[in-house]
């Protein structure tokens, strides 16, 4: 059973970092396309960070110059180092990925169950 698993959430204060982890739970055949989101309670979920197999990043103009996105494919995992927190970027984290779990499997998409960022002072 494929499982994508955040860590590294936590409280911090403004301007501090976290780095954010996301692993699957098993060895998988092939990753795609990776993200991370991240929701606050009552407002829709919305995109921080993408990351291609091919290395291509994109970010929310919210979060550009402050949160870098990066992957590991030979320990199938994800990364999002958040630099200069702000309280705006409070919010449930979320990773999401496009994978094949094995060499004929469909490509299917996973999500996380969240982890929670809080900046505050």
């Amino acid at each position: 059973q494929v499982q994508l698993v955040e860590s590294g959430g936590g409280l911090v204060q403004p301007g501090e970092s976290l780095r954010l982890s996301c692993a699957c739970s098993v060895s998988i055949f092939r990753i795609y396309d990776m993200n991370w989101y991240r929701q606050v309670s009552g407002k829709q979920r919305e995109l921080v960070a993408a990351i291609s197999r091919g290395g291509s990043t994109n970010y929310a103009d919210s979060v550009k110059d402050r949160f870098t996105i990066s992957r590991n494919d030979t320990k199938n995992t994800m990364y999002l180092q958040m630099n200069d927190l702000k309280p705006e970027d409070t919010a449930v984290y979320y990773c999401n990925a496009a994978l094949q779990s094995t060499w004929y499997s469909n490509v299917m998409n996973y999500w996380g169950s969240g982890t929670l960022v809080t900046v505050s002072s």
